[in-house]
């Protein structure tokens, strides 16, 4: 009897395979479906995650970039009552004076901007609301680009005269005043004192949890007067200072310069600490986005344990897989499939597995992400690096979890396969 080599006609090409394994999850789909439901919900975790952490850090960006990232922040020192400290700027260490020294001997100061603050109630008729009063200098719009979009700001003749004349922003406004209704010319109470609307700030947004659209501005000098009252030997007190600095000429200049003055002028000998302190927004900026990228690591991290758990299922489910099909193994191995033909199979439906899973997960993922920036306005940020490496680590996992059942299942003897129920 002669016999022919059985690899020349049992020998599977890959599309064969391929064929092979798609017609064997799909006659499965349940068990497939809940199979891929760890990949599905592992991946679209990542992608939804790391894309809404990005859109987060993006809109934080883009809200301290309009309120100017070549800005200083120059805060009065620190008040304490007994060991509690009360916060900077809860002290009269700062004055109008200072800020106009700034702007005069400074160089590198192109825009400086004293401010007083104090949260406080406005009415307007029947409606009322707790927001923040700032007192300002006529050059606060530019330091901190915030413009009426209506109306106008108060002028030089207004300030000097401590005009009872207020701007308000749409938050104020939308609290206070009926939709239809424009507020310029109306009269609104603040601190039992009436006050003139003469202009509506346009949408700024929140920094962090503060609304920067909550607030109101008035005078200065009509804030020193009649809400705060002055509170210094040296002139009027302020909470802080705004420089805007000129770029070519950098922070660490503006830094440097302001810090000097103002030691000189406080009368601040060495080695005795400033009773003031310089903040800039580009060094927020940094912290801020630091922060946001650590902590959609982080939680990416967290939600990629679930890649793990897609793993150790699909691993299971094949392993179980080889189990149930014992028999057709030992009869594709009698009729001469080869031991890499069966691995090959066996690893192919559980890539398919995770890839079809990550696949689905990364628009799942996507929608979601979409979804959340939509409804909480901010930007949606997708990058193409996240969804390769969604799907990379999808097939990787695929992969992992594939070779043990794959081997078990091309190692197996064909005699005792067969006599397998």
């Amino acid at each position: 009897m002669k016999f022919t080599s059985s690899k020349k006609h049992t020998s599977v090409s890959s599309l064969e395979i391929l064929s092979m394994s798609i017609e064997s999850l799909w006659s499965n789909k349940l068990r497939t479906g809940l199979t891929m439901l760890g990949m599905i919900i592992g991946i679209s975790s990542v992608i939804a995650i790391t894309s809404i952490g990005q859109g987060v850090q993006k809109s934080t960006e883009i809200q301290i970039e309009a309120l100017g990232s070549d800005v200083l922040q120059i805060l009065a020192g620190e008040a304490k009552g007994g060991n509690v400290s009360k916060g900077l700027g809860s002290t009269s260490t700062l004055t109008w004076e200072d800020a106009k020294a700034i702007a005069s001997e400074v160089l590198s100061a192109k825009v400086v901007s004293a401010y007083l603050q104090s949260k406080t109630q406005v009415v307007y008729e029947g409606e009322n609301t707790s927001t923040t009063v700032y007192g300002t200098d006529l050059n606060y719009p530019d330091a901190r680009n915030t413009f009426p979009e209506t109306g106008r700001y108060f002028n030089q003749e207004e300030l000097d005269t401590s005009e009872q004349v207020v701007v308000i922003a749409p938050t104020v406004k939308k609290k206070l005043f009926d939709e239809n209704i424009n507020p310029i010319g109306s009269k609104i109470r603040i601190q039992g004192e009436v006050y003139e609307v003469i202009g509506v700030t346009e949408v700024k947004g929140s920094q962090g949890p503060m609304d920067r659209d909550d607030a109101v501005y008035i005078p200065l000098t009509t804030m020193s007067a009649r809400i705060v009252g002055n509170n210094s030997l040296f002139g009027i007190s302020v909470n802080g200072i705004y420089v805007k600095y000129g770029k070519k000429e950098g922070i660490k200049t503006a830094e440097f310069q302001i810090t000097n003055l103002l030691r000189s002028r406080h009368d601040i000998q060495p080695p005795e600490s400033d009773d003031f302190r310089v903040t800039n927004q580009a060094d927020i900026l940094k912290t801020l986005t630091t922060v946001l990228s650590l902590l959609t690591i982080m939680v990416s991290a967290i939600a990629a344990i679930s890649l793990v758990v897609g793993g150790i299922g699909i691993a299971n489910i094949m392993l179980v897989s080889v189990v149930e099909r014992t028999r057709e193994i030992g009869i594709r191995k009698a009729l001469g499939a080869t031991n890499s033909a069966i691995l090959n199979q066996f690893l192919v439906e559980a890539i398919l597995i995770s890839c079809v899973g990550g696949a689905i997960g990364i628009g799942g993922g996507i929608i979601i992400a979409f979804g959340t920036a939509t409804a909480f306005k901010f930007p949606f940020v997708i990058s193409s690096t996240s969804i390769i490496l969604g799907f990379g680590l999808s097939g990787a996992v695929g992969l992992i979890a594939g070779v043990i059942p794959a081997r078990n299942a091309a190692n197996l003897d064909p005699i005792t396969a067969l006599r397998s129920d």
